[in-house]
């Protein structure tokens, strides 16, 4: 499978690789304006919905072909290229024929296997640059699958884009950030670009700047930014979109973080600190092991007393004190759940794998 980074693209050379644009094509005066005020943004691409899959039939499902239209006037007379999302096979046609620069796969469709080949059948033979939007669950598979799929049909301009997935908590973001989710896509595909979607996990305009600089600092490829001439009367998302002001003022302030420094201190330092967490990664293993070898004798002990490997009530007394210590050691809530949860996990299967073996 042959991806290749932004940089060999050739629309965009950009380093930060931003696209900005509305929502969803409203009408053409309002996506031309939008567009003729991020002209001058140093923008990669002008993004607009044209089909939006909507939650539930009744609200704005797009303006379809007709948009298509309004972006070819955008190309025209700002020179921006322009993209959409794609869910079918009949939009896919619908852009190569009206030579829509961009296209992307949005969260819904990546969910459905089959509704990714069947976009990428579509595209078969056709040199046009692809993003992927990871879907709605935290399910990297899928993700990875979506991208695979394309690749295998020729696609040769491939990226990601992280918008957070759906979850069922409270929390003051639409969409749980979720950033160990693109930050282990960049480990199992370190050549695929991948831009961030700020606005969708956000759900509100104030929260962007923040979620960006942090894409940034996770060394995301770019952005891409909801923009509307007027959020508060937008036809879709009003909340999630800034203005045309708004977005250049972000971009202005974002600081872009490098992989690398040219700095002999810094790398020294940085070689020196590195070996430490290699050395304390290495006793965190070592007592990891210890702690399952004690974890197998209890099981032992559970199995000739007949008793169940779960015990329910010891796991939340273990969990809860877990955290209470974990937060006197500035370890937040999240991770030491989400940390004793695996470690939990590994023990029962290996009590099982025990009795199983004792049984054969």
């Amino acid at each position: 499978m042959r991806i290749n980074r932004f940089s060999t693209w050739g629309w965009s050379t950009d380093k930060t690789v931003l696209a900005a644009g509305p929502c969803s094509a409203e009408t053409e005066e309002q996506v031309l304006t939008a567009a003729r005020a991020l002209q001058q943004a140093g923008i990669g691409f002008f993004r607009a919905g044209i089909w939006k899959p909507r939650t539930r039939p009744g609200s704005f499902e797009g303006i379809g072909r007709e948009g298509l239209q309004w972006l070819q006037r955008v190309q025209q007379e700002t020179g921006l290229k322009v993209g959409t999302e794609v869910a079918e096979p009949a939009h896919v046609e619908a852009c190569l024929e009206h030579q829509i620069d961009v296209l992307w796969v949005g969260a819904r469709t990546t969910t459905n296997p089959f509704s990714v080949q069947a976009v990428a059948d579509a595209l078969k033979g056709v040199d046009v640059p692809v993003l992927v939007k990871n879907p709605m669950s935290a399910d990297i598979g899928l993700w990875i699958g979506a991208i695979e799929r394309l690749a295998n049909a020729g696609v040769g301009q491939l990226g990601a884009i992280h918008r957070g997935v759906s979850s069922s908590l409270e929390m003051r973001y639409r969409n749980a950030p979720a950033w160990k989710m693109p930050i282990e896509l960049m480990r199992r595909m370190p050549e695929l670009p991948i831009i961030c979607d700020p606005s969708h996990i956000c759900g509100k305009a104030d929260l962007i700047s923040a979620i960006a600089q942090e894409a940034m600092d996770l060394l995301f490829d770019g952005l891409m930014v909801e923009v509307h001439p007027d959020p508060p009367n937008a036809w879709s998302d009003a909340a999630q979109q800034l203005t045309p002001d708004q977005f250049i003022a972000m971009v202005e302030a974002l600081e872009v973080s490098e992989e690398k420094s040219d700095s002999a201190a810094f790398m020294n330092r940085m070689t020196t600190l590195r070996e430490s967490v290699d050395e304390v990664d290495g006793q965190m293993l070592e007592l990891l092991a210890q702690r399952m070898a004690v974890v197998r004798e209890m099981g032992r002990l559970k199995s000739e007393q007949h008793v169940s490997t779960l015990q329910p009530h010891r796991w939340q007394e273990i969990l809860t004190d877990r955290i209470r210590r974990g937060a006197a050691l500035n370890l937040s809530n999240d991770f030491v759940e989400q940390f004793m949860q695996s470690v939990h996990e590994e023990a029962i299967r290996q009590q099982e794998a025990d009795r199983i073996d004792g049984a054969v």
